[in-house]
């Protein structure tokens, strides 16, 4: 058993802003204090309740609302964070107040290799380790990297439909959330949810399949402000670009399996061009929870989306949950996980 994987389990929920309690199972979310107050937006503040072993294939994060209500990250928290008022009265129109922040819930915090994801295809879409050929998925060190590079989460109320051929690369896309890189500085826990400004976008091709990888930054971090395109990205931090295609070109070789392909030559689109993405991804998501295209095997029980035929009780959500193992001990993780790979 490693500490330093482990780190993230311990504090049994996470917080939307807030640094984890000492509680083992449970945790209030809270605001954290932010110097940059036009980054500052009334949200929802999530709590997740673990079930299961960390480290196994039982192991499953579940989201709930401050009441306690049982919900899916993936359909019932909003795609756009709301925007800060006070008393009802919209803030002053400025253009930093308009600045559209996105909810991302992470999956995987920075530094870590254990390979969590939104589970799709389960009811209440809980956050679980990926399992590949009966074994628990951990991503390899490609040195000089240690696990992901960033916080690598998703952007609820997106799906890339595998129905649908993008035009730029013709491939179709890969039946899942849209995936984010928050660049921020925090180290962030499975499960949170945080409000990220978008950069830009890499068109990843997985075996075929469209993965597109948003570029974002939480809006709290000190650097927000000062990175507004992916331009900024690349001028301010030399290398760190270059290091993510490289990351996501090599990631899975360790494994046998060949180098992932780029659309755009492997340049990274602009912000536009990623909300764009977006936009497109959030019409599919809601054609898929109204049943209006096939849904390929993804769970789409909600209790949030209004006229959707696959909104459930609050009731039925508590069984969904209260069937999962109670939580446990996380078990322990082979040194394998450690070991560099130079490819």
């Amino acid at each position: 058993m490693r500490p330093l994987f482990l780190r993230p389990w311990l504090g049994g929920l996470v917080t939307a802003f807030g640094p984890l309690s000492a509680s083992r199972n449970k945790v209030v979310s809270r605001a954290a204090a932010v110097p940059h107050l036009h980054y500052l937006r009334k949200t929802m503040h999530y709590q997740t309740e673990q079930r299961g072993h960390p480290h196994s294939t039982d192991y499953r994060i579940y989201f709930k609302t401050p009441g306690g209500k049982y919900i899916s990250p993936f359909h019932d928290i909003p795609l756009i964070a709301e925007s800060e008022q006070d008393n009802d009265v919209p803030a002053k129109k400025t253009k930093r107040d308009h600045e559209v922040l996105y909810n991302m819930v992470v999956e995987v915090p920075r530094w870590s290799n254990a390979k969590l994801e939104i589970a799709t295809k389960e009811p209440l879409n809980p956050v679980k380790q990926d399992v590949k050929k009966g074994k628990l998925r951990y991503v390899a060190n490609i040195f000089p990297h240690k696990g992901y590079i960033w916080n690598y989460g998703a952007l609820p109320q997106t799906w890339e439909d595998p129905n649908h051929k993008d035009k730029d690369t013709s491939c179709c896309g890969d039946n899942d959330p849209l995936d984010v890189c928050d660049i921020g500085a925090q180290v962030c826990s499975p499960g949170q949810v945080i409000q990220v400004k978008v950069l830009g976008i890499l068109a990843m091709i997985d075996e075929g399949e469209m993965d597109w990888k948003v570029i974002a930054i939480n809006a709290n971090d000190p650097d927000a402000k000062n990175l507004n395109s992916i331009e900024d990205v690349r001028k301010s931090r030399p290398g760190h670009l270059e290091a993510t295609v490289d990351w996501f070109r090599k990631y899975k070789v360790p494994d046998g399996k060949p180098e992932n392909q780029f659309g755009f030559n492997g340049q990274f689109k602009d912000k536009d061009f990623a909300i764009e993405v977006i936009k497109s991804t959030h019409e599919h998501w809601k054609a898929l929870v109204h049943s209006q295209t096939n849904a390929a095997g993804i769970e789409c029980k909600n209790l949030s989306c209004c006229d959707s035929p696959f909104r459930f009780s609050d009731d039925e959500a508590k069984v969904v949950v209260q069937s999962a193992p109670v939580f446990g001990s996380p078990y322990s993780v082979s040194p394998e996980v450690d070991k560099w790979h130079f490819v």
